[in-house]
């Protein structure tokens, strides 16, 4: 009697120890709905490893590959013990990956100790590699985080963290493996390593400008560019006097297969996009070639920019008439005449057959998340440079 009666008592002093930090600070579930919309448009692009596919092996495999721990917690939902598990207490710099199939998933940089005894995160590596479900176990109502490819139980995210994000995102050690800084590239990981790399800063010297205010765009003409991560490129041009709307979205397939998950895989024929309608007395189209090809990308990675990889990341112009083929299809003559580019241009010319808007989330993303690891690195270098180079075409100097 007296064992089962600490056994229960321990079960429940382990429920409260999960859920002490929620309820002390009188959450509820229209706060956990707040800490979803916060996360909103923190997602980072998930560069995927040359094109390879993220694959969850079947049962038979799991039971032979993960351990009973592991398999008890990211294939029944199980809970390992608090402050007797392998990474809570780990300060590495790193990245953590799905145990089962490898995706990357959280990253030291967003690690801090929450005193709950799990790792514990203020926001994954990619939103787009984590699945939030309700979990209305034990009484409770909780939201639950799955990995995407895998399908993989992680733990619980609840809005008590610190800022920036204020979420905490507990997470089981063995649903997760470590990949130390000085193992990415060996692992395969290396594209990530600009998470531990020092970013450029906003700084006073750079004007960004502000939301492109709705505008009547009957009159204006259609370019449309592929050339990496839509954040970045859709930020470039949005800088331009004459630019009157730039949207990021996907062109190339069809759409059926036109969302961040299914584009972000790599097997469908889209590249992720922006749709720009200009002003032709203000701005011409050879004019918006010159800054794709010069600051908005690099026309010489082939199926890849930066640390994104697959043909969802290719350099592309989808014309949208014979006039805008001739004059995408000389300038790129001219441009493998000159010395701007060491490397052979790789960029496909298409005609446009439909572009089809990305998710909310994404549109203005570098506008509404200027500090961002991602943005940071990679894409405020490019207005920079578009500064630099091209004062006189900003709408904002």
């Amino acid at each position: 009697m007296n064992k089962r009666y600490m056994t229960l008592t321990v079960l429940a002093l382990l429920l409260i120890l999960i859920t002490l930090p929620l309820s002390a600070a009188g959450k509820t579930e229209e706060d956990s709905s707040m800490a979803e919309e916060r996360m909103e448009g923190k997602a980072l692009p998930p560069p995927s490893l040359m094109g390879e596919m993220y694959q969850k092996p079947d049962d038979e495999a799991l039971r032979m590959k993960l351990t009973e721990t592991q398999y008890d917690i990211t294939q029944l939902n199980g809970t390992e013990p608090a402050f007797r598990n392998e990474l809570f207490d780990n300060h590495e710099k790193g990245i953590y990956v799905d145990i089962v199939s490898g995706e990357p998933l959280f990253s030291s940089t967003d690690k801090f100790d929450s005193g709950t005894g799990w790792p514990s995160f203020t926001q994954p590596i990619s939103s787009g590699n984590i699945v939030e479900v309700t979990d209305s176990s034990y009484g409770m109502s909780r939201t639950e985080v799955r990995s995407y490819y895998a399908d993989s139980h992680l733990g619980h995210v609840f809005a008590d963290g610190p800022q920036p994000t204020g979420l905490r995102y507990c997470i089981n050690s063995a649903a997760l493996r470590f990949i130390p800084l000085e193992n990415l590239e060996t692992e395969g990981y290396g594209s990530y390593r600009y998470l531990f790399e020092e970013p450029v800063r906003l700084n006073g010297n750079l004007s960004i400008r502000g939301p492109l205010m709705e505008t009547d765009i009957s009159e204006s003409e259609l370019a449309v560019f592929a050339g990496g991560c839509f954040w970045g490129v859709e930020a470039v041009f949005e800088q331009l006097r004459g630019v009157l709307a730039v949207d990021s979205g996907y062109a190339g397939g069809d759409e059926e297969s036109a969302d961040y998950h299914t584009v972000s895989m790599g097997t469908t024929s889209h590249a992720e996009s922006v749709r720009i309608y200009y002003d032709p007395d203000l701005i011409s189209y050879s004019t918006l070639l010159e800054v794709f090809f010069t600051v908005a990308h690099d026309p010489t990675q082939l199926n890849y920019q930066g640390p994104d990889h697959g043909t969802q990341y290719r350099s592309a112009i989808f014309y949208t008439g014979e006039a805008q083929k001739m004059e995408a299809e000389r300038y790129i003559e001219e441009l493998g005449r000159s010395d701007l580019w060491e490397g052979e241009i790789v960029t496909e010319l298409n005609p446009l057959e439909a572009f089809y808007p990305a998710e909310e989330y994404h549109q203005d993303f570098l506008l509404r998340n200027p500090t961002q690891g991602y943005i940071a690195y990679w894409d405020i270098p490019k207005l920079e440079e578009l500064q630099r180079t091209f004062p006189e075409l900003l709408a904002v100097k």
